[in-house]
């Protein structure tokens, strides 16, 4: 059940989220939400204590990349050990996605991905990093546009020097309108379309032996309303961006995904 994982003063997911409805759609850059202290400290502590080195670990990816460094992810046929599982089982549950959809206003209902496809577990190395981006818009498996990010941390004992803040940046690539900083038991809730850009640019500064570790759940809908829609950029994956003055010399040319005949592959760049 949903209520053993969240926090005694958040327990009440319908009044929270009318609570906080407002301020998720009338944030800037654009609709998010974070919430400190979200979940029962037990429980992700255990999470935690079973989160396993994605570095040693097989059915991981690592992205090594002019866009990311040192970071790993779960892959789609990655096991999780029965703890994670179980809590992010309650995160795909009916009664956390109704939270979700009364927090968003997202019409259309939202339906989780079993897949964890793109999301799971990351781990960020230190000198690793992600470049500002908007995220890949289409699930290529369940047909399915994207709707919502969540991101869980999991860093205790979290210093400012260390870095690694999730960075929201505004529809031109001018400013950076807020930094989140990524310590344990916070929880992110985001909108995701063309222009929702976001990441941590910046390399990490932190020991060897010490990870940017996080929780990544993506929510989809069966279409999406007409003025999201970028006809011309109708699927494509990850949209990186260059940050105003700051010369970083990232193609901006889009992959796309196209359809054909029921199945997805990835088009040159555009």
């Amino acid at each position: 059940m949903i209520k053993k994982i969240i926090s005694e003063q958040f327990l009440n997911l319908e009044q929270i989220a009318e609570e906080n409805k407002d301020k998720f759609k009338n944030n800037l850059p654009f609709s998010y939400i974070s919430f400190e202290n979200f979940f029962n400290l037990n429980v992700l502590e255990s999470v935690l204590e079973n989160f396993p080195d994605l570095q040693k670990k097989r059915q991981v990816s690592k992205f090594a990349t002019d866009t990311d460094k040192n970071k790993f992810a779960t892959n789609i046929d990655f096991t999780y050990p029965e703890i994670i599982n179980n809590f992010l089982n309650d995160l795909n549950s009916y009664e956390f996605l109704s939270f979700l959809q009364k927090l968003t206003g997202i019409e259309e209902a939202l339906i989780p991905d079993p897949y964890y496809f793109g999301g799971g577990l990351h781990e960020i190395r230190k000198n690793g990093f992600l470049k500002v981006h908007a995220d890949f818009n289409y699930h290529p498996k369940l047909k399915l546009d994207r709707r919502i990010n969540i991101l869980i941390y999991l860093n205790k004992n979290w210093k400012q020097e260390f870095g690694g803040d999730l960075e929201l940046w505004d529809k031109k690539m001018t400013k950076c309108e807020r930094k989140i900083s990524p310590v344990f038991n916070k929880i992110v809730i985001f909108n995701t379309n063309d222009y929702t850009y976001h990441g941590h640019p910046e390399a990490l500064n932190c020991p060897e032996n010490v990870s940017r570790k996080s929780i990544a759940l993506y929510y989809y809908s069966n279409g999406r309303p007409e003025e999201e829609i970028n006809k011309e950029l109708r699927y494509h994956t990850t949209i990186y961006k260059n940050r105003k003055n700051m010369n970083e010399n990232i193609d901006e040319r889009v992959p796309q995904f196209k359809k054909i005949f029921g199945k997805i592959y990835i088009r040159k760049k555009i």
